[in-house]
C-alpha cells in the first residue's frame, strides 16, 4: 500500500512522476489498439461456465506483454504478474470478469463504427477488461515498477450463476502462502464510466424452486396435480410478501420454465429467484416466506391424493453473495477520493453486487470502478460502448493503483 503519506500528497507525487506522463501518454496514444483489444476480445464467446476460449485469448496478450507466470488456474480464471520492485510480500489485484450473460450458442456480431463498438458483451465486460490490459502495457512500456507486485486477474463466474466462484477461489483456494493471503488492496474494473465506486457491497440470495409430480395427459389424467399452475401460485403468493424501502429490499423471479407439449401434464416445473437486500435480517425473512408459500402449495396439491399422485418440491440455494463495506477511513478510500479530486472528478459512491463483494465480505480493502468512456444496453444484444472519454477512466485507474501499489 501506499506510505503514511497524506493521500493528497501521495498521489501528487504519483501524478508528477516522469513514468507516469510517459503511460499517460501511451495510453492517450493507444486507443486504437485498446479498442482493438476490446473487440477482438467479445468476439470470443464466453457464456457462464464456458470461459476457457477467452481466458486463452486473454492469457496471450498477458504473454504479449510480457506479465511474468501468465496461466489459467483449477477454474478458469487467467492471470499475469508485474513484479514489484520491493522487498514486501503483499500484492495488489487489478480484476475484471471475462465472463458474459450470453449463454452458449449465442450469435456475437461484433461492430466497430469509429469510437463505438456494439456487440453483446461489448461493455460489460469489454470496457473493464479491456483496460485492465492498457493498465498492463502501459505499466510495462513506462517501466512503472511499484512496491507491491500487481497481480492481473481475468475472472470467471462474475454473471447468472457463477455466484463469483473466480473471486472465492482466489482468497479461498490460495490464501497463504498464495495471492488471496496476501493481497493488500483489489481493485476491480467492471463496466464503462470514471466517476461511479462501488464500495458497498449489496448481498443477495438465489434460489432454485423445483416443483415434480406424476405428469400424465391433460385429459384422462386431468385430476393430477399441475406443477407449473403449483409453481405459480406458490410465485404469485411470494410476490405479495411485503418489501421494505428501507432498508431497500428486492425479489426477482428471474426465470420459469417446464412442461413438454400442450396437452401434456407438466412432471417438472422450476424457477430461478434472486434476493437482494441491504439488510441481511430481510434476506433470512424472505427466505422464509418463499418456503412457506411452495410448502403450502405442494400441501394443498397433496390433499387427499395418493403418494404416486402427490407432488414434491426442492429449494435450493444456488447463488450467495456476500456483503460488505469499505470504511470511509481506509486507505484505498482516501486514495480513491485523493485520485478524484486531482481529476477533478466527482466521486460518485455506490451500493452494488460485483466481484468486489467477496474481498469486502474479508475485510480487504476493494472497491469496483469503471473502465471509461460510456456504455449502454447492457446484458442485451443491442449492448454498445463509446471510447468517448475513455482517457480519463484509464488515467483514474493508473492513478490509483500505483498509488495503492506504493508507486
Amino acid at each position: 500500500m501506499a506510505s503514511a503519506t497524506p493521500a493528497s500528497a501521495s498521489i501528487a507525487r504519483v501524478a508528477a512522476d516522469r513514468r507516469v506522463h510517459q503511460a499517460f501518454q501511451w495510453l492517450h496514444l493507444q486507443e486504437q489498439r485498446i479498442m482493438q483489444w476490446q473487440a477482438e476480445m467479445v468476439a470470443v464467446p464466453a457464456p457462464p461456465f464456458g470461459e476457457r476460449a477467452r481466458a486463452e485469448w486473454l492469457c496471450q496478450r498477458f504473454r504479449e506483454l510480457q506479465l511474468e507466470n501468465p496461466h489459467i488456474d483449477e477454474v478458469g480464471n487467467a492471470l499475469g504478474s508485474w513484479p514489484g520492485k520491493g522487498s514486501s510480500a503483499q500484492r495488489v489485484l487489478l480484476s475484471a470478469h471475462i465472463d458474459t450473460v450470453f449463454g452458449t450458442g449465442t450469435p456475437i456480431e461484433v461492430e466497430l463504427k469509429g469510437s463505438r463498438l456494439c456487440a453483446p458483451g461489448a461493455c460489460d465486460n469489454g470496457a473493464g477488461v479491456a483496460a485492465m490490459l492498457a493498465m498492463a502495457a502501459a505499466m510495462q512500456q513506462a517501466d512503472i515498477r511499484t512496491d507491491c507486485e500487481v497481480v492481473f486477474v481475468g475472472n470467471v463466474g462474475e454473471e447468472g450463476e457463477g455466484d463469483l466462484r473466480g473471486m472465492r477461489h482466489i482468497y479461498r483456494e490460495e490464501q497463504d502462502p498464495g495471492i488471496g493471503g496476501r493481497i493488500a488492496a483489489h481493485i476491480v474494473l467492471d463496466g464503462a464510466g470514471h466517476e461511479s465506486a462501488v464500495t458497498h457491497a449489496l448481498g443477495s440470495q438465489r434460489y432454485l424452486v423445483t416443483i415434480t409430480g406424476p405428469g400424465g395427459h391433460s385429459w384422462t389424467d386431468a385430476d393430477r396435480p399441475n406443477p407449473i399452475v403449483l409453481l405459480s401460485r406458490a410465485i404469485e403468493r411470494f410476490s405479495k410478501v411485503t418489501l421494505p424501502d428501507i432498508p431497500r429490499t428486492t425479489m426477482n423471479v428471474g426465470t420459469i420454465e417446464g412442461g413438454t407439449a400442450i396437452n401434456a401434464i407438466p412432471e417438472r416445473a422450476a424457477a430461478r429467484i434472486d434476493l437482494r437486500s441491504t439488510d441481511p435480517e430481510q434476506l433470512i425473512r424472505l427466505e422464509v416466506e418463499l418456503h412457506r408459500a411452495v410448502e403450502d402449495a405442494a400441501m394443498a396439491a397433496n390433499h387427499g391424493q395418493t403418494a404416486e399422485g402427490s407432488v414434491r418440491f426442492a429449494i435450493d440455494k444456488i447463488g450467495d453473495r456476500p456483503a460488505g463495506r469499505l470504511p470511509a477511513d481506509s486507505e484505498l478510500m482516501t486514495l480513491l477520493e485523493a485520485v478524484d479530486r486531482h481529476l477533478a472528478i466527482r466521486t460518485e459512491l455506490r451500493l452494488a453486487s460485483t466481484d468486489a463483494n467477496i474481498p469486502l465480505s474479508l475485510g480487504v480493502p476493494a472497491v469496483s470502478i469503471g473502465g471509461g468512456g460510456e456504455g449502454g444496453g447492457i446484458h442485451t444484444h443491442g449492448e454498445w460502448y463509446d471510447a468517448k472519454g475513455r482517457d480519463l477512466g484509464l488515467r483514474r485507474i493508473l492513478l490509483l493503483l500505483v498509488a495503492a501499489a506504493g508507486g
